[in-house]
């Protein structure tokens, strides 16, 4: 019987396992032999699924490393396909451990950033529920100050998983609204505090310069935070992702992934390239809409789903 967890996984992974990765167990059955031409065909599916182009030559070198022109039959299929899912689940171990809520600060600070339309704020609606439901008191901040609907979205979010808010007018100066933020969840004994942030294009530099300047006025109101600054990627979007992750990253530092709309695309493989170029970990994944439909991301489940028939 499979885990509550590994059956969202596996649900959630259908396209990329069905369109991409359950193709690679075809070419293997269908070939007498481990030969180049086999070996191609894998690595331009890996390349398909995203899974990047430095980490796929790898994982293909291994397998001609212990299958070369080896006669293709039902144990060497199985191997080939074990073989694949080490390799794999090695790159995404490498990355650093998931930064629980519970270890660090005094509130815990998560800042939440993001290019627009990922589903940044939809992110923090689910992360304040998951927390509530764990028995913490949360607060989310209305960072987003350039639409009114951004505040408006952040707020019935905050209704339906019973958080707190702290909210100013459109056009308010994000930071201060972050430093109100951090107050009032001091004062109020707040368990964790979610900054929500305005999408952004991650080639302006402007805009980059005003989540450090957020990031400078929560260090002064409780040194150490933000504890965590996570970034909220669409993984319909493939190596854009990638690129995206390593721009945040070098200005900001990012402890973490959030990976949104993981259910929708057939190229989830996205996850190895990002934890194989830039180490930083994929703490959550959404595997649907529903408000519990947003998971800890756990390299093996997500390994066997890619890999393992229903």
């Amino acid at each position: 019987m499979l885990s509550n967890l590994l059956a969202r996984f596996k649900s959630g992974l259908t396209k990329t396992r069905e369109g991409i990765f359950g193709r690679i167990g075809e070419v293997l059955h269908g070939r007498p032999r481990m030969d180049e031409e086999t070996l191609e065909e894998i690595e331009e599916l890996l390349i398909q699924a995203d899974v990047g182009v430095t980490p796929t030559l790898r994982i293909v070198d291994r397998l001609r490393e212990t299958f070369s022109d080896a006669v293709v039959s039902d144990e060497t299929e199985g191997l080939a396909k074990d073989l694949l899912q080490d390799e794999i689940l090695k790159i995404l171990q490498s990355a650093n451990g998931i930064q629980k809520a519970s270890t660090v600060g005094n509130p815990h600070v998560v800042l939440v950033v993001g290019v627009n339309g990922v589903g940044k704020t939809t992110a923090i609606g689910k992360l304040a529920s998951r927390y509530q439901a764990e028995g913490k008191r949360v607060l989310v901040a209305a960072c987003d100050t350039f639409r009114a609907a951004a505040i408006d979205q952040l707020a019935v979010w905050a209704e339906r998983s019973g958080a707190d808010i702290v909210r100013h007018q459109p056009g308010a100066d994000a930071a201060s609204v972050a430093f109100d933020a951090l107050q009032a969840a001091i004062s109020r004994h707040i368990d964790v505090v979610l900054i929500d942030t305005a999408g952004r294009l991650h080639t302006k530099v402007n805009l980059m310069e005003e989540l450090k300047k957020i990031r400078r006025v929560l260090s002064k109101g409780l040194k150490g935070s933000p504890h965590e600054t996570l970034l909220v990627l669409d993984a319909t979007t493939g190596q854009n992702a990638v690129s995206q992750a390593r721009q945040f990253h070098s200005d900001l530092e990012l402890s973490g992934l959030i990976l949104a709309k993981l259910d929708g695309t057939a190229k989830g493989g996205v996850v190895i390239a990002i934890a194989d170029e830039l180490g930083i970990p994929v703490q959550m994944v959404g595997l649907g809409e529903g408000i519990e439909d947003l998971s800890e991301f756990d390299a093996e489940t997500f390994v066997r789903a890619l890999f393992e028939e229903d």
